[in-house]
């Protein structure tokens, strides 16, 4: 229903999130970046949110949903043809100098993928263990808020901080295009606060409604956040 809206734009959001998150997640195994295929997609999302919608409530979620999968599409296309230049350009400057210092050697491999031949040091092993975590927290998140929190926003509508999850989106979109070092840290860090900020304060927004499902939906919640500790 029209109501609904504000939270169907922010799970439009994190569905954007998460997708980018299960990519780098493939990338830091050091598997082929290849189209990634999360458990929730905008297209499930759109189905889901539509039942019972009828004129022009549909016709407005209906375009909401479009621009968002047109944004999102466009967002994705644009930041693959940026890290494909700067891949590219790096591999010619590096594989020119190799070639200049030791011809017939083979240039170095493209450094956005791991070597599964080389170990991990002690801090790669803990940033892909966070941003599992972060992946599976997220997913799970989502899950709930399509299969509880959506029914009972339709019924009485609670607070839904839209920033919270438009930030969560763009820190994935820039870890994206890092995928290592320093600044990658720092964007892993600032996406799991950020995610435990959305899911304390959904906790905080059904916490003045005493029904049941509220309660479970609640207790849902604090089970996502037990697997996403302060650090």
């Amino acid at each position: 229903m029209a109501r609904s809206v504000p939270l169907c734009v922010s799970l439009n959001h994190q569905l954007v999130a998460l997708q980018t998150l299960q990519l780098l997640h493939h990338q830091q195994q050091g598997e082929d970046a290849r189209p990634c295929h999360p458990h929730y997609k905008l297209d499930q999302a759109s189905s889901l949110l539509s039942t019972g919608m009828s004129g022009p409530a549909l016709h407005d979620m209906g375009q909401g949903l479009e621009a968002a999968r047109s944004s999102r599409v466009q967002e994705q296309e644009e930041g693959r043809r940026a890290a494909s230049k700067t891949s590219e350009e790096e591999q010619e400057e590096e594989c020119g100098s190799q070639a200049l210092s030791n011809p017939g050697e083979p240039g170095p491999k493209d450094s956005r993928q791991l070597d599964p031949a080389r170990p991990r040091t002690l801090t790669q092993i803990a940033v892909h263990s966070m941003l599992s975590r972060i992946v599976d927290s997220a997913s799970q998140l989502v899950r709930v808020e399509q299969n509880l929190l959506l029914p009972l926003f339709q019924e009485h509508p609670f607070p839904i901080h839209l920033k919270d999850s438009i930030e969560f989106r763009n820190i994935c979109r820039h870890m994206a295009l890092q995928l290592e070092g320093q600044r990658f840290d720092r964007d892993l860090h600032a996406a799991h606060q950020c995610l435990r900020n959305i899911i304390k304060k959904l906790m905080h927004s059904l916490a003045v409604f005493p029904s049941d499902l509220y309660a479970i939906a609640q207790a849902s919640l604090r089970q996502i956040l037990q697997n996403l500790p302060e650090i």
